[in-house]
């Protein structure tokens, strides 16, 4: 069984998106969390492997239209070690 390490990331909401793209990237991550200030979940989404690139790139959108009015959110990344 893989480990998992958990990492989280303040952002403001119209830098969400880039630090998504950012994350994919970096690959190795299991599960992304967004949350808002209050700490309640807004959106999470499982990564399977192959979900790169082009598959992801509505999601990004969608993501970016909820939370561009939001302040402040974090981004919690779930990696295997």
């Amino acid at each position: 069984m893989a480990k998992t390490k958990k990492e989280e990331f303040k952002v403001r909401g119209d830098e969400v998106v880039a630090k998504l793209k950012e994350l994919v990237k970096e690959g190795s991550i299991r599960k992304i969390t967004i949350k808002g200030k209050s700490g309640k979940t807004i959106a999470e989404f499982p990564m399977t492997i192959g979900v790169v690139g082009a598959v992801f790139a509505p999601v990004l959108a969608g993501i970016g239209a909820m939370v561009a009015l939001l302040a402040e959110c974090t981004i919690s990344v779930e990696r295997e070690v």
